[in-house]
């Protein structure tokens, strides 16, 4: 039985804190930037946590228990 390989897009996307929770990057922050505020651009760079009701699937995809 081959070894079951973890999604590489999820790889890049996610990683795990220390108390097992999953931490992600927020979107819209890559284009037409001229139109966000400042304030809004500066919320968008910090890390947000997956939600609960989410969580199982992305671990599905990173195959973690």
């Amino acid at each position: 039985m081959p070894k079951v390989k973890t999604k590489s897009g999820a790889k890049k996307r996610f990683t795990l804190t220390g108390t097992g929770k999953i931490k992600r990057k927020h979107a819209y922050k890559s284009h037409i930037l001229t139109k966000k505020s400042t304030k809004r651009k500066r919320n968008l760079t910090k890390m947000g946590m997956v939600h609960e009701s989410d969580e199982g699937r992305v671990k599905a995809m990173l195959r973690i228990g």
